[in-house]
C-alpha cells in the first residue's frame, strides 16, 4: 500500500478517531499525540492491512487500545478538558456569565461523581457526539447496554441537579 492508497483509506477516519481518543483521555493534547500514534502503528502495518476486512474497526481497535494503555500508564494526568461551550449565552450579562459558567462547572462535578462506564457512555454520546453504534463499538457494550447506561446517567444527573437548584 502506498501513501496515497493509505490516506485515501483512513484519513476518512480522522474525526472519528479524534473524538474517540479525546472522549477517552479528556485532553486535547494526548488525544492528538494518540491519534498521531494510531497512524504511525497503521503505516507501520500497511502491507497487512490489505487483508483487513473492515480498516475503520481495524482503526478504532488500535487508537481505543492505545487511549486505555495511556490512561493506565503513569504519564497519564487528570487534565480535564472539560465540559467546554456547553452553555451558550444568550443575555451577555456578567451575571448571566457567572450563573452559566456556575451551571457548567456543576454538572462536570456531577459527571464526574458517576460511575465510570455512566461516564464514559455519556461523554462519548453527549460531548463526543458518537452515535450509539460507535459507543458499542468503542466500550463492547451491547446497543440495550449503552442505551440502559444513557439513560440511567442522564437521570441521576437530572436527579442531582434538581435536588441542588431545587428546580
Amino acid at each position: 500500500m502506498n501513501g496515497e492508497q493509505f490516506k485515501k483509506l483512513f484519513l476518512p477516519y480522522h474525526p472519528k478517531l479524534y473524538r474517540i481518543a479525546f472522549a477517552l483521555v479528556e485532553n486535547k493534547d494526548d488525544a492528538e499525540d494518540l491519534l498521531q500514534e494510531t497512524y504511525c502503528k497503521l503505516w507501520n502495518k500497511r502491507e497487512e492491512l490489505t487483508e483487513i476486512r473492515n480498516p475503520e474497526a481495524f482503526a478504532v481497535t488500535i487508537i481505543k487500545n492505545l487511549c486505555l494503555d495511556f490512561l493506565r500508564s503513569p504519564r497519564s494526568q487528570n487534565n480535564n478538558e472539560c465540559v467546554e461551550g456547553i452553555a451558550q449565552i444568550s443575555n451577555v450579562t456578567p451575571e448571566r456569565v457567572l450563573e452559566e459558567k456556575d451551571e457548567v462547572d456543576l454538572i462536570s462535578q456531577l459527571i464526574e461523581r458517576l460511575p465510570e462506564n455512566q461516564r464514559r457512555v455519556l461523554k462519548l454520546r453527549g460531548l463526543s457526539d458518537c452515535s450509539l453504534e460507535e459507543i458499542e463499538e468503542i466500550t463492547g457494550f451491547s446497543a440495550v447496554n449503552v442505551r440502559t447506561l444513557l439513560s440511567r446517567a442522564r437521570k441521576v444527573i437530572r436527579e442531582q441537579y434538581e435536588k441542588i437548584y431545587a428546580v
